[in-house]
């Protein structure tokens, strides 16, 4: 057996359906969309959970259980990297990153995580460290301390 010899199995390969052709094809006229009605439109697609306007069961479904989303803390975050704009010796303070821009918004808490490398020594307040950070703040001779 060679390349050039090789074919397909039987029944392997299909006709394409040729919509719309005639009497022949089985598929003319309509085009085997019925008829009228929104799914014989072209563009047509409907959101499989639509239901037609009955109450959707997504809906019917009583909902139970504890949902954790309401009470979770939020931080704002900063990298480290991002430290080094301020000078030697700065005390680092929510509202000061705010002053400046660097967090937007405060939320419950700044938290400040150990991206980048800090070159200065600061000592920076905040409610919350990672441990990369902790660790890259003693390597630069800075101060963490938790509000």
């Amino acid at each position: 057996m060679k390349l050039n010899e090789l074919q397909r199995n039987i029944g392997a390969t299909h006709a394409k359906k040729r919509v719309g052709r005639g009497p022949g094809s089985g598929l003319g006229k309509t085009s085997g969309k019925g008829q009228k009605g929104q799914k014989a439109r072209s563009g047509a697609s409907i959101n499989p959970v639509f239901e037609g306007g009955q109450l959707p069961l997504y809906r019917r479904i009583p909902k139970r259980g504890f949902k954790n989303a309401r009470f979770k803390t939020v931080y704002g975050v900063i990298n480290l990297a991002d430290l080094n704009k301020f000078e030697d010796g700065t005390v680092v303070t929510p509202a000061l990153l705010k002053d400046t821009g660097l967090v937007k918004k405060q939320y419950e808490g700044i938290k400040v995580l150990g991206n980048g490398k800090l070159e200065k020594k600061l000592t920076i307040q905040a409610h919350k460290f990672s441990e990369s950070a902790l660790e890259k703040i003693k390597e630069a001779g800075s101060k963490a301390e938790v509000i």
